[in-house]
């Protein structure tokens, strides 16, 4: 038996700023028709920078959890843009560094349920310090953490994010 499902209609409910939701009527691999609630969202990039036995993470708001987290520099693709470049772009607004080495660790489905968000993980080396410019509407703070520190975030509970676990789990001894 193939597991394909068919696509018959993409009805979008919502197209906003960052995603837009639809919900498609689609057709099962038995045949039976079904709805699918689908998040089109562009995709994102996230940074894995190493300094020493230190890592960097970043500090913000998350409305949607209604408290701050740590998460590791991160930022939504630009139309047509290369992860690659939002790689480069999102570590020096959020933190003010340029990465001279940014190498592709991973390509994780953010939630494939419902989402067709990809979110590419790139290890950043051989760093520069220059100037932060965040986004007008965006209010972080960065920090070197131990890594020492940031097993005891993780075991804790205080590092959730995660893009964030994939990038630091890949290289601690949990």
């Amino acid at each position: 038996m193939q597991f394909k499902e068919t696509t018959k209609n993409k009805n979008y409910i919502y197209k906003g700023k960052i995603l837009n939701l639809r919900k498609d009527d689609i057709i099962l691999p038995n045949g039976k028709p079904a709805i699918r609630e689908i998040i089109e969202h562009s995709g994102g990039a996230g940074i894995l920078a190493l300094s020493g036995d230190s890592v960097l993470l970043v500090k913000q708001f998350r409305y949607a959890f209604n408290k701050e987290i740590y998460e590791i520099p991160a930022g939504k693709l630009n139309a047509g843009e290369d992860p690659l470049e939002t790689a480069r772009r999102e570590l020096e607004e959020e933190c003010g560094y340029l990465a001279k080495d940014l190498t592709l660790l991973y390509k994780a489905y953010a939630s494939p349920g419902y989402t067709e968000e990809i979110v590419y993980i790139y290890k950043a080396e051989n760093l520069t310090k220059t100037s932060v410019h965040l986004d007008e509407d965006e209010f972080l703070s960065y920090s070197w953490v131990k890594l020492d520190k940031v097993k005891e975030m993780i075991k804790s509970g205080e590092i959730c994010d995660g893009k964030t676990l994939i990038a630091l789990l890949s290289i601690l001894d949990i």
